[in-house]
């Protein structure tokens, strides 16, 4: 979805604690770039809040009563014209970000996560991106990475190792690096090469191996083995 007239990035907090959803509101108010266009303490109001109101980032809480944030993202991210969905999640619900990540979540960050580690979060998926790199992120990806080996959801790439067979090997290297959190910028100064030939790539590795975004990439790299989690803590 496009920004509001006044440039700003709409977002929507779904969270059953309003002060939750309070203390997210005050911090991202008070960005000049971004507001917040709307709440809901619950999947289901999520789901009726975003049929009728137009957003373009949803902070959703997985475990809430009633519809949780698994099923309402499935639901959001399945409207006409979807916002991109960054789930929220503690260390304890590992699985949970698995299915969230089936159920077409662009990312996944900690509740307890920074106010700037949030911003950087709403921004990065509403360019287009994937929230993976965060530091935060890295160590929650070495205890869902076991758990994506194998993993088979309707909403991932379905034909892993003919996804796979159909890249190049520089496309390989970069599926890699995607995986172990790198940004387009740091892929770039690995390659030694621009920032916009990284970034065909990456739209190579999106179309060849049938991902939505480099999350679906990313799960398929650890689900075939490609990247390892040992890999993330080689890396780190």
């Amino acid at each position: 979805m496009s920004e509001t007239p006044d440039h700003r990035i709409r977002v929507v907090l779904v969270d059953d604690q309003q002060m939750v959803r309070a203390g997210f509101r005050m911090v991202i108010d008070s960005q000049p770039d971004l507001v917040v266009v709307g709440e809901a303490g619950d999947g289901d109001t999520a789901v009726e809040v975003l049929t009728t109101t137009a957003a373009d980032v949803v902070l959703m809480d997985i475990r809430m009563p009633g519809t949780d944030g698994i099923e309402a993202t499935r639901q959001v991210t399945a409207l006409p014209e979807p916002p991109r969905v960054v789930v929220l999640t503690t260390f304890d619900l590992d699985e949970y970000v698995v299915a969230a990540i089936g159920a077409g979540a662009s990312g996944f960050l900690l509740k307890d996560a920074p106010p700037e580690e949030m911003l950087g979060a709403v921004r990065t998926v509403h360019a287009g991106d994937s929230v993976i790199a965060a530091s935060s992120t890295r160590r929650l990806l070495l205890h869902v990475a076991p758990m994506l080996r194998g993993a088979s959801t309707a909403a991932l790439p379905g034909s892993d190792d003919r996804a796979l067979a159909a890249l190049t090997p520089r496309e390989r290297e970069v599926l890699v690096q995607m995986a172990l959190g790198a940004s387009n910028t740091e892929i770039a100064e690995s390659f030694v090469v621009s920032e916009a030939t990284v970034k065909t790539h990456v739209g190579r590795v999106l179309a060849k191996t049938g991902s939505r975004d480099r999350v679906q990439a990313v799960v398929l790299a650890y689900r075939t083995g490609l990247v390892q989690p040992v890999d993330l803590l080689r890396d780190a």
